[in-house]
């Protein structure tokens, strides 16, 4: 007998996780740690993207990173998908020493703060479209 999937636990487990990421997104930033707060920014819209997809197809998301990927079933304008694009690409930055110092040494206060503006909105529509 196979266990029934709960659309509604998946979803909020999703939801919980980004919340506890977006929290330690804000501590990371506020202490200056700018690449992993921006890494962390990352997986605050990875979560939400994949709460998504769990709500409209009862289905488990795909194991990917990808936002733009992940958001391939929103209305987004091109710069929301320029913002996905580049979202995703602190998620490798911080992974992998051949552009980690690289990435740390564009990882201004300006440049973070700029990109935390562009996940909090981002985050803020994606949780709109949840509660739909």
């Amino acid at each position: 007998m196979s266990k029934k999937f709960d659309k509604v636990g998946i979803t909020n487990f999703w939801i919980a996780s980004s919340e506890r990421d977006w929290k330690t997104m804000a501590h990371l930033i506020k202490s200056k740690d700018y690449a992993w707060g921006l890494f962390l920014g990352h997986l605050v819209i990875e979560k939400l993207l994949k709460a998504r997809i769990v709500k409209l197809t009862a289905a488990h998301p795909p194991r990917t990173h990808s936002l733009a990927l992940l958001a391939k079933t929103l209305e987004l304008s091109p710069e929301q998908i320029g913002w996905l694009e580049e979202i995703t690409t602190f998620n490798l930055n911080v992974r992998y020493d051949d552009v980690k110092e690289e990435f740390y040494k564009k990882c201004t206060r300006n440049f973070a703060n700029d990109w935390v503006s562009k996940i909090k909105l981002l985050r803020k529509w994606i949780k709109k479209e949840l509660s739909e």
